[in-house]
């Protein structure tokens, strides 16, 4: 996916001379958290909108706040994923974007990239998510993939939902006629299947088994 046609120009940049007043003013008229200052179109960083509320005499000008300026930027040819990630590292819903010059394009907004995310084949396919979990040690991409083909499933997606020392979580999204094979081949695998599905057979079996017992210990 081409990220460089989400790069907008709507909110002008500010100078080391504008006003802590003229950023504030800014922070009122659009939903963002942070305003790129430039310089001569050099990135300089970012002023966040929580700082400039702490400053009392808004009439001073960004530079005699330049401590309050972070320095975060993302490549114009950046993947979805990492800019997703750089937006939850800074804490922030715009990023400026800066070509292999260094020289600053614009800004990503996170509602944008978040609506591209959204739109991505791995979310709108129809298909069903499964999140198992295994040891970290025998966790292994190709044996998931080989698990979902050999039950004439199709591969959608997945990724790492969680991880500890110990194990690895991940959650598959797939296409498939009998998802109860999909699942019972996963806990031959030893994988423990996190996710509630209404055709996992197995987990039917017991409670079927369950309600038997407690109605053998009724009587």
């Amino acid at each position: 996916m081409n990220l460089k046609e989400y790069i907008l120009n709507e909110i002008k940049e500010l100078t080391l001379l504008n006003s802590i007043k003229e950023a504030q003013k800014l922070f009122k008229g659009f939903p963002i958290t942070h305003i790129p200052i430039v310089e001569n179109g050099q990135l300089l960083g970012c002023i966040s909108e929580s700082d400039t509320q702490t400053i009392e005499d808004n009439s001073a000008s960004i530079s005699e706040h330049s401590h309050l300026i972070d320095f975060f930027f993302a490549d114009e040819n950046i993947t979805l994923l990492e800019l997703i990630k750089l937006f939850a590292d800074n804490d922030c819903n715009m990023m400026p974007a800066l070509n292999k010059e260094k020289q600053y394009l614009g800004y990503f907004e996170l509602s944008d990239v978040l609506d591209a995310f959204a739109s991505s084949p791995f979310l709108y396919n129809n298909g069903v998510e499964i999140v198992a979990s295994k040891s970290k040690k025998e966790y292994s991409a190709s044996e998931i993939s080989q698990i979902v083909e050999s039950n004439n499933g199709k591969l959608l997606g997945m990724y790492i939902s969680s991880e500890t020392s110990e194990t690895t979580q991940v959650t598959v999204k797939i296409s498939s006629e009998d998802i109860n094979e999909v699942i019972q081949t996963f806990r031959r695998y030893n994988y423990n299947i996190v996710s509630l599905h209404q055709d996992d057979f197995y987990l039917q079996d017991l409670k079927d088994r369950s309600d038997y017992l407690q109605k053998y210990l009724d009587m």
